[in-house]
């Protein structure tokens, strides 16, 4: 089969390039169709990638064979430029050692200790809704996500506008990024036009703004008990702590992955649950008694239908849509050969709506994930959070952040939208292109 792999052409690549550019899921959607499962994408320069929507290939090179497999320089290399080297884009032992160090940062009990404060940080931000207006609500959703990743890792209450300028950056690195990524043969002109060095001068200004939070803690006497805390306190195997320039990469790449998947998975859960109020009036019915005596943790536990919806929602539109890897060595799967060198890029967007894993699979409808439905009937081609050793550190923190915000807005408010469908726009991550919703008061 090594040598049967359906092949799109660098010109038909170059034919469809701004509407890649715009938006590349129709693209790939028609070569999947047109090709099946599998087929090959040439770049130019003697370049290609492998595509898959094989949620068995998905799961060799990111679960059962994933030593073999490295991210690639995507991420490694071009991602990494902006974000630094952490627990997102480092490889291999330096990966590992990372993950062993912060892992404990995310575990339930700590989660337990921080999940007052992300409920006292989104009922903060929802207090901003205006009633009876249609606003656009991935700005507001996008505001409360990095709110609570800012004040969860260091208790950070803002007197002037570091959190924003930290937003920004964050957000103008990004653009920078998919312009560099969909459009590698530009590459020279990003650099000679001076795009890339004014993108790098930004994030070294995130950088110092962080270096100097970090500084004012480690000579601080108290204690804040947040992810900062925990991660000066962290120690590796040798009893060294991290130092102040890795410490920043783990925080710039909390902030990137911590709040820009949840703002846009936030915003679908809403943007479907406005297209859909039946579905909307059963959240309401077990979000809306009184919660007076019940804790942030026991509330998540509680309210199972919610947290449906929002697994449903990151079905049809998983925020880290696509994810790619490198293999190292030669590999085998089934019955094609994967050459040292490999890249394979993996579309979890096409998986989680693939006609023969899912029932209506474009049908929004939480029913699937009713815990009395066997698990194991769709866990082999869900990946909200991805899959393997490298799954999401994040994923109850991100859970727990979304189930609390969901509830929270419907039982105050009726939310409708005159939009007639979802539109998607994928960057880095799958944002909504549009989010016009109007919140009417209970």
């Amino acid at each position: 089969m090594g040598n049967t792999i359906p092949v799109v052409s660098f010109l038909t690549v170059l034919k469809n390039a701004s509407r890649i550019l715009k938006n590349p899921l129709p693209f790939h959607h028609e070569n999947f169709e047109k090709h099946g499962n599998i087929f090959r994408v040439q770049l130019g320069f003697g370049h290609s990638v492998l595509f898959t929507r094989d949620a068995g290939l998905a799961r060799h090179t990111l679960q059962k064979q994933h030593r073999n497999y490295y991210k690639s320089p995507l991420q490694s290399k071009d991602l990494a430029k902006y974000i630094g080297e952490g627990l997102l884009t480092a490889n291999g032992e330096k990966w590992l050692k990372q993950r062993r160090l912060i892992q404990p940062a995310f575990h339930k009990k700590k989660l337990e200790e921080i999940i007052g404060t992300i409920q006292s940080v989104i009922r903060e931000e929802l207090s901003r809704i205006l009633p009876d207006k249609t606003i656009e609500v991935f700005p507001l959703m996008s505001d409360l996500a990095f709110k609570v990743v800012a004040k969860s890792l260091f208790s950070y209450i803002d007197t002037g506008n570091t959190i924003s300028r930290l937003q920004y950056i964050t957000q103008a690195a990004q653009k920078t990024l998919i312009k560099e990524i969909r459009q590698p043969y530009k590459r020279w002109w990003f650099y000679l036009s001076g795009k890339t060095r004014n993108t790098l001068k930004l994030t070294q200004e995130a950088r110092d703004i962080l270096n100097s939070i970090i500084e004012e803690r480690k000579n601080s006497d108290s204690s804040y008990n947040d992810l900062l805390d925990m991660l000066l306190e962290s120690r590796y195997d040798d009893g060294s702590a991290m130092d102040n320039e890795q410490l920043i990469d783990e925080i710039l790449i909390l902030f990137t992955a911590g709040h820009e998947t949840t703002s846009n998975a936030l915003t679908f859960t809403l943007l479907l649950l406005a297209l859909h109020p039946e579905i909307q009036e059963k959240v309401y019915n077990e979000v809306s008694g009184s919660t007076e005596r019940i804790s942030a943790m026991e509330l998540v536990a509680k309210y199972q239908y919610t947290k449906q919806c929002i697994e449903e929602s990151m079905r049809l539109y998983p925020p880290a849509y696509f994810s790619d890897r490198v293999a190292i060595n030669d590999d085998q799967y089934d019955s094609m050969m994967l050459k040292k060198g490999t890249t394979i890029l993996i579309s979890f967007f096409e998986i989680h709506r693939h006609a023969s894993l899912w029932d209506a699979p474009s049908t929004f409808n939480p029913d699937r994930f009713d815990p009395s439905i066997d698990k194991k009937e769709y866990s082999d081609w869900y990946f909200p959070f991805g899959a393997g050793p490298r799954m999401c550190i994040g994923n109850n923190f991100a859970m727990s952040e979304m189930i609390l915000t969901i509830s929270e807005v419907i039982k105050k408010y009726k939310v409708t939208t005159e939009l007639k469908e979802v539109k998607i726009q994928p960057l880095i991550t799958l944002k909504p292109l549009e989010s016009g919703l109007k919140f009417t008061k209970r």
